[in-house]
């Protein structure tokens, strides 16, 4: 995939599909974006409501690692046990993701490469607290014993990839949460909110990230 590097206005790395005329996160900020969208409006968020040994979640679209990488330093910090699967049909190459500069340290340069570098289709444990199950399989074929509590959903814009945002995807989803569990994602699209609404989600219109408007958080209340 003819895929590119920049700089973001936090000065986080994101990517750039030439392809799709996409960038795998805002351009206003990588970092400050997955931070509020993911782990504070989705990871911290389902904590402050809820008490468990071990937080199970689910992410569509792994990308460049970012919301693994920022989630498993949260489960280190907090020495809270997280169960992360993470779909992604589409892996990066090394090439990039040796190149991102998400990390300040070498322990968490390390930590990233693990993520990237872990098998795929097979449980690896990234740090004390952290495990991770990556898969290439999308969406629409995935299937988990699990019931996951959080889902980060994190795949390119319905514009660009509209049958990931589908309402039978959407309601794959709810089923595959524990009742109780929240999905969060970037985006706010009208259609989008009216099929979590008919998957049967609450739906949530937060404040967005980096100066977006609006986010939003679905909520399986049975």
């Amino acid at each position: 995939m003819p895929i590119k590097i920049i700089t973001t206005e936090d000065g986080s790395h994101s990517l750039f599909d030439e392809e799709l005329n996409e960038t795998y996160h805002s351009t206003r900020g990588a970092r400050g974006e997955s931070m509020h969208v993911f782990i504070k409006e989705g990871l911290e968020y389902w904590l402050s409501q809820n008490k468990s040994e071990e937080v199970k979640m689910l992410e569509i679209g792994l990308g460049t690692g970012l919301n693994a990488f920022l989630t498993a330093q949260f489960a280190e910090a907090r020495n809270q046990k997280i169960h992360f699967t993470s779909l992604e049909p589409y892996p990066i190459d090394r090439e990039i993701y040796e190149s991102l500069n998400y990390h300040s340290s070498e322990k968490e340069q390390e930590s990233l490469m693990d993520i990237h570098d872990s098998t795929w289709e097979k449980t690896v444990g990234i740090n004390n607290n952290f495990e991770l199950l990556k898969s290439t399989s999308p969406l629409e074929q995935f299937s988990s014993p699990t019931q996951f509590d959080i889902i980060y959903f994190d795949a390119f814009a319905p514009s660009k990839q509209p049958e990931v945002w589908s309402l039978e995807n959407l309601e794959r989803c709810y089923e595959m949460l524990a009742s109780g569990g929240v999905l969060t994602t970037y985006c706010a699209q009208g259609q989008f909110k009216r099929n979590l609404a008919s998957a049967g989600f609450t739906v949530e219109t937060l404040q967005g990230a980096m100066g977006k408007k609006e986010m939003v958080r679905g909520l399986k209340s049975d």
